[in-house]
């Protein structure tokens, strides 16, 4: 189930983000290590587990302890959220590197969904304006930065790249979902459904997808090869954008 952040306060979730706490607070407590016991949580159980007094529980307090630093959910999945931008590597951009640049960065983003898969759960439709989304953005706005992009192609570029991320990525999650409830892996699921499907698939009724099925399997081993498919797409990506900075230089 979607979790929609940005549905708290507004003013309440920047201070927490930004970690600006007028009230009177446990010391041995703090943001800090409520956010990280959140993030483990969802790491391990997915964000519908998470909860107010289960993140209490993981940290051995009591729950209404967690409010004066944190007032609620939605503030602490924001917080979550800016916490793992900062997991990203961020080596220097080379001079006119941009499309490795930019690879990189998909990676780095493809790996970090991956590593909390939780962050698809997330409706990320509001930007959460904390120190280390900031951070990451202003860093990966740096690949593009100075290629004769205008600012607001330059935004639009990384948001292009990263949906593709967050796509490949949510397909990714869920064929290691399958595996988990099914035990099976996609090449043995097929092998599995193989003979049936002999049986009642017509090639000569459907000739392209035989030949393109079989085919595709064949190199893949499977219907679907999902590193093969983030980095084709990325690859047809960067040279959408690749067009793009040529036109603007002519």
């Amino acid at each position: 189930m979607a979790s929609e952040h940005g549905g708290g306060d507004p003013a309440r979730t920047l201070a927490v983000l930004w970690r600006v706490n007028g009230r009177a607070a446990r010391k041995d407590l703090g943001v800090d290590r409520i956010v990280a016991a959140a993030v483990e949580l969802a790491d391990a159980e997915g964000l519908g587990a998470l909860s107010m007094r289960r993140v209490a529980d993981r940290l051995g307090v009591g729950t209404m302890s967690l409010y004066t630093h944190v007032p609620g959910k939605s503030e602490l999945v924001d917080a979550m959220v800016d916490a793992v931008q900062a997991e990203t590597a961020r080596p220097p951009h080379a001079p006119g590197a941009w499309r490795a640049s930019l690879t990189a960065i998909a990676r780095e983003n493809r790996a970090l969904h991956l590593r909390h898969p939780w962050l698809l759960e997330v409706v990320a439709h509001r930007a959460v304006l904390g120190p280390h989304v900031a951070a990451k953005y202003d860093y990966e706005l740096g690949a593009v930065d100075g290629i004769g992009l205008g600012d607001v192609e330059m935004d639009s570029v990384l948001t292009l790249v990263l949906a593709h991320v967050r796509a490949a990525a949510r397909i990714a999650v869920e064929a290691e979902v399958a595996r988990r409830r099914t035990g099976l892996t996609d090449e043995q699921w097929w092998r599995a459904a193989a003979p049936f499907l002999a049986k009642v698939f017509d090639p000569d009724r459907f000739p392209l997808a035989a030949r393109v099925g079989a085919a595709a399997g064949e190199e893949h081993g499977a219907a679907y090869q999902g590193e093969h498919a983030f980095a084709f797409g990325l690859e047809r990506v960067l040279d959408g954008i690749e067009a793009l900075v040529r036109s603007r230089r002519q």
